[in-house]
């Protein structure tokens, strides 16, 4: 399991009640959170990234089959995730930000950062030898604007900011993230917004290959839930065509 998964299952061994949630009747995946019959862990990919996520998540977002910050853990190996608290601070995750491999960074609108924050803007610029860890606010739009402003261990951090671009144009992007209703379709779902930072870092190949993860994972979602399936019914089909044409193995691939 990865760390996204780990965080899971630690999260609901602390609930006293069954979390209930949109669909709780379904019979899920243990792992992806999918409706069994749609389970896509067969198709998780492995591949190598110079990028680290780390994931701050608030209290139930990790309960929620809905997440996407688990497709990010389902690609990039280096994936941490720790359960947010505004009154206690995980010192794991103080030792994290600490490491001397990662230049840690905040992924947020550069609106929000202040006038003395270090921002990149479009664009990453790294420190000779580190490697970047982007630090992914994980809930709704209000709660990710809560632990920003409330997290005193990530004030002095620097912001990475963008403006969300299509892979073949300038042109603004909206959400694909059909799941949940956001209040506008400019709002990215999170595994959306890791794409867009990737490929800041120079890691085109992956960022694409997390784009196409998501539109599986939105799209087999929605077959299992009682709602119009809006998501890309050649998701898969155009999910496994990149792999193979870019030498990617898959889960399936390993056990065969």
């Amino acid at each position: 399991m990865h760390a996204v998964q780990q965080l899971h299952q630690y999260r609901k061994s602390l609930s006293t009640t069954t979390y209930k949630s949109r669909g709780q009747r379904v019979v899920r995946c243990e792992l992806c959170r999918l409706a069994k019959p749609f389970c896509i862990c067969a198709l998780a990919p492995k591949v190598s990234s110079q990028a680290g996520f780390l994931m701050l998540m608030y209290d139930t977002e990790v309960l929620k089959p809905s997440n996407t910050g688990k497709l990010i853990a389902d690609l990039i190996p280096d994936s941490f995730a720790f359960l947010w608290s505004r009154t206690q601070v995980n010192p794991d995750i103080i030792t994290l930000i600490n490491n001397p491999m990662w230049q840690p960074m905040v992924v947020f609108p550069k609106a929000y950062a202040g006038d003395e924050r270090e921002i990149f803007d479009n664009k990453i610029t790294l420190t000779s030898g580190k490697r970047p860890l982007f630090i992914m606010l994980d809930g709704s739009w209000r709660e990710a604007k809560k632990m920003f402003r409330r997290s005193p261990y990530l004030q002095n951090l620097p912001v990475v900011s963008f403006t969300p671009k299509t892979p073949e144009d300038s042109t603004e992007l909206s959400s694909r993230y059909q799941i949940r209703l956001a209040a506008n379709n400019t709002e990215l779902a999170t595994a959306e917004v890791a794409a867009q930072v990737l490929s800041l870092a120079g890691e085109q190949t992956n960022a694409d290959l997390l784009d196409l993860w998501f539109d599986v994972f939105s799209y087999q979602y929605q077959r299992g839930v009682c709602q119009i399936n809006r998501a890309n019914p050649n998701a898969v089909a155009d999910y496994t065509a990149f792999a193979k044409l870019n030498g990617i193995t898959l889960a399936k691939d390993i056990t065969n």
